[in-house]
Protein backbone atom coordinates (compact mmCIF):
# COMPACT_ATOMS: atom_id res chain seq x y z
CA UNK A 1 0.00 0.00 0.00
CA UNK A 2 1.06 3.59 -0.63
CA UNK A 3 0.93 5.08 2.86
CA UNK A 4 0.76 8.72 3.81
CA UNK A 5 4.03 10.65 3.78
CA UNK A 6 5.28 12.79 6.67
CA UNK A 7 4.18 16.06 5.08
CA UNK A 8 2.24 18.19 7.50
CA UNK A 9 -0.88 18.44 5.39
CA UNK A 10 -3.74 20.57 6.53
CA UNK A 11 -7.01 18.90 7.54
CA UNK A 12 -10.71 19.64 7.78
CA UNK A 13 -12.07 19.01 11.27
CA UNK A 14 -15.83 18.41 11.11
CA UNK A 15 -16.61 18.61 14.84
CA UNK A 16 -15.38 21.52 16.97
CA UNK A 17 -17.40 22.75 19.92
CA UNK A 18 -16.92 26.48 20.39
CA UNK A 19 -17.90 28.19 23.59
CA UNK A 20 -21.23 30.05 23.61
CA UNK A 21 -21.79 31.15 27.23
CA UNK A 22 -25.40 31.71 28.12
CA UNK A 23 -24.74 35.18 29.44
CA UNK A 24 -23.24 36.04 26.06
CA UNK A 25 -26.27 34.76 24.18
CA UNK A 26 -28.71 36.84 26.25
CA UNK A 27 -27.99 40.00 24.27
CA UNK A 28 -29.21 38.22 21.11
CA UNK A 29 -32.55 37.23 22.67
CA UNK A 30 -35.84 39.21 22.74
CA UNK A 31 -36.50 41.26 25.85
CA UNK A 32 -39.33 38.99 27.03
CA UNK A 33 -36.97 36.03 27.25
CA UNK A 34 -34.15 38.03 28.83
CA UNK A 35 -36.60 39.00 31.56
CA UNK A 36 -37.83 35.42 31.96
CA UNK A 37 -34.27 34.15 32.31
CA UNK A 38 -33.50 36.82 34.90
CA UNK A 39 -36.58 35.83 36.90
CA UNK A 40 -36.90 32.06 36.41
CA UNK A 41 -33.60 30.85 34.96
CA UNK A 42 -33.07 29.09 31.64
CA UNK A 43 -35.64 26.29 32.07
CA UNK A 44 -33.61 23.86 29.96
CA UNK A 45 -32.86 20.22 30.86
CA UNK A 46 -29.22 19.19 31.23
CA UNK A 47 -27.51 16.00 30.16
CA UNK A 48 -24.66 16.66 32.57
CA UNK A 49 -27.01 16.52 35.53
CA UNK A 50 -27.59 12.78 35.00
CA UNK A 51 -24.19 11.33 34.12
CA UNK A 52 -20.54 11.85 35.07
CA UNK A 53 -19.05 12.57 31.65
CA UNK A 54 -15.32 12.21 32.39
CA UNK A 55 -12.67 14.86 32.06
CA UNK A 56 -11.58 17.74 34.26
CA UNK A 57 -13.69 20.84 34.91
CA UNK A 58 -16.68 19.46 33.04
CA UNK A 59 -15.43 17.40 30.09
CA UNK A 60 -12.67 19.63 28.67
CA UNK A 61 -9.83 17.78 26.98
CA UNK A 62 -7.05 20.30 27.37
CA UNK A 63 -6.18 22.85 30.01
CA UNK A 64 -9.04 25.07 31.06
CA UNK A 65 -9.47 28.25 29.04
CA UNK A 66 -8.17 31.29 30.89
CA UNK A 67 -9.58 34.60 29.67
CA UNK A 68 -7.13 37.07 28.15
CA UNK A 69 -9.53 39.91 28.87
CA UNK A 70 -10.67 40.42 25.26
CA UNK A 71 -13.97 39.71 23.54
CA UNK A 72 -12.14 37.20 21.34
CA UNK A 73 -10.57 35.41 24.29
CA UNK A 74 -12.01 31.98 23.60
CA UNK A 75 -11.52 32.36 19.85
CA UNK A 76 -7.83 33.14 20.47
CA UNK A 77 -7.64 30.04 22.65
CA UNK A 78 -9.20 27.95 19.89
CA UNK A 79 -6.79 29.35 17.30
CA UNK A 80 -3.70 28.66 19.38
CA UNK A 81 -4.61 25.31 20.86
CA UNK A 82 -6.35 23.69 17.93
CA UNK A 83 -6.52 25.44 14.55
CA UNK A 84 -2.84 26.42 14.49
CA UNK A 85 -1.48 23.47 16.42
CA UNK A 86 -3.04 20.84 14.15
CA UNK A 87 -2.95 22.76 10.86
CA UNK A 88 -6.73 22.85 10.53
CA UNK A 89 -7.53 24.46 7.19
CA UNK A 90 -11.25 24.50 7.94
CA UNK A 91 -12.97 23.76 11.22
CA UNK A 92 -16.71 23.16 11.43
CA UNK A 93 -18.36 24.46 14.57
CA UNK A 94 -21.01 22.05 15.75
CA UNK A 95 -22.13 24.25 18.60
CA UNK A 96 -23.38 23.33 22.00
CA UNK A 97 -26.62 24.00 23.73
CA UNK A 98 -28.29 20.82 22.50
CA UNK A 99 -30.48 20.96 25.60
CA UNK A 100 -32.93 23.07 23.57
CA UNK A 101 -33.84 19.82 21.78
CA UNK A 102 -35.26 18.40 25.00
CA UNK A 103 -37.14 21.48 26.19
CA UNK A 104 -40.91 21.69 26.60
CA UNK A 105 -41.29 25.41 25.81
CA UNK A 106 -40.69 25.32 22.06
CA UNK A 107 -40.96 29.09 21.51
CA UNK A 108 -38.28 29.63 24.14
CA UNK A 109 -36.16 26.88 22.54
CA UNK A 110 -36.52 28.61 19.17
CA UNK A 111 -35.36 31.92 20.68
CA UNK A 112 -32.35 30.20 22.24
CA UNK A 113 -31.48 28.56 18.91
CA UNK A 114 -31.60 31.90 17.10
CA UNK A 115 -29.46 33.56 19.77
CA UNK A 116 -26.97 30.69 19.65
CA UNK A 117 -26.72 30.97 15.86
CA UNK A 118 -26.32 34.75 15.90
CA UNK A 119 -23.66 34.52 18.61
CA UNK A 120 -21.66 32.02 16.54
CA UNK A 121 -21.97 34.07 13.36
CA UNK A 122 -20.81 37.29 15.02
CA UNK A 123 -18.24 35.95 17.48
CA UNK A 124 -16.69 33.16 15.38
CA UNK A 125 -17.57 33.07 11.69
CA UNK A 126 -17.12 36.80 11.06
CA UNK A 127 -13.75 36.85 12.84
CA UNK A 128 -12.00 33.65 11.74
CA UNK A 129 -12.02 32.66 8.04
CA UNK A 130 -11.06 29.06 8.82
CA UNK A 131 -14.33 28.42 10.67
CA UNK A 132 -17.71 27.36 9.33
CA UNK A 133 -20.96 27.04 11.27
CA UNK A 134 -24.02 24.86 11.87
CA UNK A 135 -27.63 26.00 12.25
CA UNK A 136 -29.08 24.88 15.58
CA UNK A 137 -32.84 24.42 15.16
CA UNK A 138 -35.85 23.79 17.44
CA UNK A 139 -36.54 20.40 15.88
CA UNK A 140 -39.57 19.81 18.14
CA UNK A 141 -41.46 22.16 15.79
CA UNK A 142 -40.41 21.59 12.16
CA UNK A 143 -42.17 24.75 10.97
CA UNK A 144 -40.20 26.93 13.40
CA UNK A 145 -37.09 24.93 12.53
CA UNK A 146 -37.56 25.57 8.80
CA UNK A 147 -38.09 29.27 9.55
CA UNK A 148 -34.70 29.41 11.30
CA UNK A 149 -33.03 27.59 8.39
CA UNK A 150 -34.56 30.07 5.95
CA UNK A 151 -33.46 33.00 8.13
CA UNK A 152 -29.72 32.26 7.98
CA UNK A 153 -29.39 29.33 5.57
CA UNK A 154 -27.79 31.46 2.85
CA UNK A 155 -25.11 32.93 5.11
CA UNK A 156 -21.77 32.05 3.46
CA UNK A 157 -20.29 30.77 6.71
CA UNK A 158 -23.13 28.34 7.46
CA UNK A 159 -22.79 24.89 5.92
CA UNK A 160 -25.18 22.49 7.69
CA UNK A 161 -28.21 22.09 9.94
CA UNK A 162 -27.62 20.31 13.24
CA UNK A 163 -29.80 18.45 15.76
CA UNK A 164 -29.14 16.10 18.65
CA UNK A 165 -29.46 12.32 18.52
CA UNK A 166 -32.08 12.26 21.28
CA UNK A 167 -35.55 12.62 19.79
CA UNK A 168 -39.26 12.08 20.25
CA UNK A 169 -39.63 10.41 16.84
CA UNK A 170 -37.17 8.72 14.45
CA UNK A 171 -35.91 11.29 11.97
CA UNK A 172 -37.26 9.59 8.87
CA UNK A 173 -40.88 10.26 9.80
CA UNK A 174 -42.85 12.76 7.72
CA UNK A 175 -43.27 15.00 10.77
CA UNK A 176 -39.78 16.32 9.96
CA UNK A 177 -40.32 16.92 6.24
CA UNK A 178 -40.50 20.74 6.53
CA UNK A 179 -36.94 20.63 7.90
CA UNK A 180 -35.68 18.59 4.95
CA UNK A 181 -37.49 20.83 2.48
CA UNK A 182 -35.60 23.77 3.99
CA UNK A 183 -32.30 21.86 3.94
CA UNK A 184 -32.78 21.12 0.25
CA UNK A 185 -33.76 24.76 -0.49
CA UNK A 186 -30.44 25.92 0.91
CA UNK A 187 -28.35 22.89 -0.11
CA UNK A 188 -27.44 22.11 3.50
CA UNK A 189 -26.74 18.64 4.97
CA UNK A 190 -28.81 17.52 7.96
CA UNK A 191 -26.45 16.52 10.78
CA UNK A 192 -27.30 14.37 13.80
CA UNK A 193 -24.88 14.86 16.70
CA UNK A 194 -25.02 12.60 19.76
CA UNK A 195 -26.54 14.23 22.83
CA UNK A 196 -29.76 14.52 24.84
CA UNK A 197 -30.77 10.87 24.48
CA UNK A 198 -33.37 10.19 27.18
CA UNK A 199 -33.28 13.77 28.49
CA UNK A 200 -36.32 16.03 28.92
CA UNK A 201 -39.05 15.27 26.36
CA UNK A 202 -36.89 12.77 24.45
CA UNK A 203 -37.37 9.02 24.52
CA UNK A 204 -35.19 6.78 26.77
CA UNK A 205 -31.64 6.12 25.53
CA UNK A 206 -32.26 2.39 25.03
CA UNK A 207 -35.16 0.18 24.02
CA UNK A 208 -34.98 -1.31 27.51
CA UNK A 209 -35.28 2.07 29.22
CA UNK A 210 -32.92 4.37 31.09
CA UNK A 211 -29.40 3.42 32.13
CA UNK A 212 -27.33 4.06 35.24
CA UNK A 213 -23.82 5.01 34.14
CA UNK A 214 -22.29 7.17 31.45
CA UNK A 215 -20.47 4.22 29.91
CA UNK A 216 -23.87 2.55 29.28
CA UNK A 217 -25.26 5.82 27.99
CA UNK A 218 -22.30 6.23 25.64
CA UNK A 219 -22.70 2.69 24.34
CA UNK A 220 -26.41 3.25 23.68
CA UNK A 221 -25.89 6.20 21.36
CA UNK A 222 -25.09 4.03 18.36
CA UNK A 223 -28.37 2.10 18.63
CA UNK A 224 -30.36 5.35 18.47
CA UNK A 225 -28.36 6.46 15.44
CA UNK A 226 -29.15 3.06 13.88
CA UNK A 227 -32.86 3.70 14.37
CA UNK A 228 -32.61 7.11 12.70
CA UNK A 229 -30.68 5.66 9.77
CA UNK A 230 -33.20 2.86 9.20
CA UNK A 231 -36.05 5.37 9.52
CA UNK A 232 -34.60 7.64 6.82
CA UNK A 233 -34.25 4.70 4.43
CA UNK A 234 -37.51 2.84 5.00
CA UNK A 235 -39.71 5.93 5.34
CA UNK A 236 -38.57 6.86 1.82
CA UNK A 237 -37.02 10.22 2.71
CA UNK A 238 -34.42 10.01 -0.05
CA UNK A 239 -37.00 9.23 -2.70
CA UNK A 240 -38.84 12.43 -1.76
CA UNK A 241 -35.63 14.45 -1.20
CA UNK A 242 -33.08 12.88 -3.56
CA UNK A 243 -30.40 15.53 -2.95
CA UNK A 244 -30.54 15.40 0.86
CA UNK A 245 -27.37 14.37 2.70
CA UNK A 246 -27.36 13.19 6.33
CA UNK A 247 -24.30 13.29 8.60
CA UNK A 248 -24.09 10.97 11.63
CA UNK A 249 -21.70 12.56 14.11
CA UNK A 250 -19.84 11.29 17.17
CA UNK A 251 -21.46 7.87 17.46
CA UNK A 252 -18.53 5.85 16.12
CA UNK A 253 -18.46 4.26 12.70
CA UNK A 254 -17.61 0.55 12.38
CA UNK A 255 -21.06 -0.51 13.63
CA UNK A 256 -22.42 0.67 10.30
CA UNK A 257 -21.05 -2.38 8.48
CA UNK A 258 -23.16 -5.09 10.18
CA UNK A 259 -26.16 -2.75 10.22
CA UNK A 260 -26.25 -2.23 6.45
CA UNK A 261 -25.61 -5.96 5.92
CA UNK A 262 -28.63 -6.73 8.08
CA UNK A 263 -30.79 -4.05 6.46
CA UNK A 264 -29.98 -5.36 2.99
CA UNK A 265 -30.97 -8.90 3.97
CA UNK A 266 -34.23 -7.81 5.62
CA UNK A 267 -35.11 -5.53 2.71
CA UNK A 268 -34.80 -8.44 0.28
CA UNK A 269 -37.19 -10.51 2.39
CA UNK A 270 -39.64 -7.73 3.32
CA UNK A 271 -39.47 -5.24 0.47
CA UNK A 272 -43.16 -5.70 -0.31
CA UNK A 273 -43.86 -3.69 2.89
CA UNK A 274 -41.92 -0.65 1.62
CA UNK A 275 -42.34 -0.58 -2.18
CA UNK A 276 -41.16 3.04 -2.30
CA UNK A 277 -37.65 1.91 -1.31
CA UNK A 278 -36.15 1.47 -4.77
CA UNK A 279 -32.57 0.43 -3.90
CA UNK A 280 -30.83 -1.74 -1.30
CA UNK A 281 -30.32 0.11 1.99
CA UNK A 282 -26.56 -0.06 1.52
CA UNK A 283 -26.93 2.04 -1.63
CA UNK A 284 -28.89 4.72 0.23
CA UNK A 285 -26.14 4.71 2.84
CA UNK A 286 -23.40 5.18 0.25
CA UNK A 287 -25.27 7.93 -1.61
CA UNK A 288 -26.87 9.89 1.20
CA UNK A 289 -25.07 9.35 4.50
CA UNK A 290 -21.75 10.61 5.77
CA UNK A 291 -20.24 9.66 9.11
CA UNK A 292 -17.56 11.22 11.29
CA UNK A 293 -14.71 9.36 12.89
CA UNK A 294 -14.75 10.26 16.57
CA UNK A 295 -14.84 8.10 18.68
CA UNK A 296 -13.09 5.45 16.61
CA UNK A 297 -13.66 1.80 17.47
CA UNK A 298 -10.33 -0.05 17.17
CA UNK A 299 -10.41 -3.87 17.00
CA UNK A 300 -8.02 -5.90 19.13
CA UNK A 301 -6.55 -7.43 15.98
CA UNK A 302 -5.58 -4.51 13.75
CA UNK A 303 -5.69 -6.66 10.61
CA UNK A 304 -9.49 -6.44 10.98
CA UNK A 305 -9.51 -2.64 10.78
CA UNK A 306 -8.98 -2.04 7.06
CA UNK A 307 -11.60 -4.58 5.89
CA UNK A 308 -14.12 -2.89 8.17
CA UNK A 309 -13.14 0.51 6.76
CA UNK A 310 -13.82 -0.87 3.29
CA UNK A 311 -17.17 -2.26 4.48
CA UNK A 312 -18.36 1.22 5.58
CA UNK A 313 -17.10 2.87 2.35
CA UNK A 314 -14.70 4.97 4.43
CA UNK A 315 -12.89 6.28 1.38
CA UNK A 316 -16.01 8.16 0.26
CA UNK A 317 -18.28 8.36 3.34
CA UNK A 318 -16.03 8.97 6.36
CA UNK A 319 -14.83 12.39 7.56
CA UNK A 320 -12.31 13.22 10.29
CA UNK A 321 -13.68 14.75 13.50
CA UNK A 322 -11.74 15.71 16.62
CA UNK A 323 -14.58 16.62 19.05
CA UNK A 324 -12.33 19.38 20.39
CA UNK A 325 -12.14 20.40 23.24
CA UNK A 326 -13.81 17.47 25.02
CA UNK A 327 -11.92 15.03 27.21
CA UNK A 328 -12.15 12.25 24.58
CA UNK A 329 -10.85 14.55 21.82
CA UNK A 330 -9.11 12.78 18.90
CA UNK A 331 -5.91 14.37 17.68
CA UNK A 332 -5.52 14.21 13.87
CA UNK A 333 -1.98 13.01 14.51
CA UNK A 334 -2.95 9.94 16.50
CA UNK A 335 -6.61 9.16 15.86
CA UNK A 336 -6.14 6.52 13.14
CA UNK A 337 -3.82 3.63 12.50
CA UNK A 338 -1.57 4.23 9.50
CA UNK A 339 -3.73 4.74 6.41
CA UNK A 340 -3.06 4.42 2.68
CA UNK A 341 -2.32 7.84 1.18
CA UNK A 342 -5.50 8.08 -0.90
CA UNK A 343 -7.73 7.05 2.03
CA UNK A 344 -6.01 9.51 4.36
CA UNK A 345 -6.56 12.33 1.88
CA UNK A 346 -10.23 11.46 1.44
CA UNK A 347 -10.98 11.12 5.17
CA UNK A 348 -8.97 14.09 6.39
CA UNK A 349 -9.90 16.53 3.64
CA UNK A 350 -11.66 15.65 0.39
CA UNK A 351 -14.85 14.02 1.70
CA UNK A 352 -15.67 17.03 3.86
CA UNK A 353 -14.63 19.51 1.16
CA UNK A 354 -17.00 17.85 -1.32
CA UNK A 355 -19.93 17.58 1.10
CA UNK A 356 -19.69 21.14 2.40
CA UNK A 357 -18.47 22.86 -0.75
CA UNK A 358 -15.16 23.93 0.77
CA UNK A 359 -12.13 25.00 -1.30
CA UNK A 360 -9.22 22.73 -2.01
CA UNK A 361 -6.20 22.85 0.26
CA UNK A 362 -4.27 26.12 -0.09
CA UNK A 363 -0.78 24.77 0.54
CA UNK A 364 1.25 22.02 2.12
CA UNK A 365 4.15 22.60 4.46
CA UNK A 366 7.05 20.23 4.81
CA UNK A 367 7.87 18.67 8.15
CA UNK A 368 6.63 16.05 10.53
CA UNK A 369 3.60 16.40 12.76
CA UNK A 370 4.77 17.14 16.25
Amino acid sequence: MNFMSTKKRSVIDTDIHGSAPREGMLEYMPRIYREQVATFGWRLPAQGGMFLNGGTNGSMQDEAHVSDGTEDSYLNHLRKNHLDRYNVEYGILTGGGYEVHAATDIDFAAAVCSAHNDYYIERYLSREPRLRGSILIPKQDPVLAAKEIDRIGDHPGVIQVIVSNGAQKPYGQRFYHPIYEACVRHNLPFTIHVSMEGIGINNPPTGAGHVTSYIEYRAARAQIMMAHMASFIFEGVFEKFPTLKVVMMEAGMLWIAPLIWRLDQDWKALRHQTPWVKEPPSEYYRKHFRVTSQPIELPEKMEMFHPMMEAISAETNLMFASDYPHWDFDSPMHAFPKLPAKMWERIFYQNAAELYGLPQRKAETEGTLA
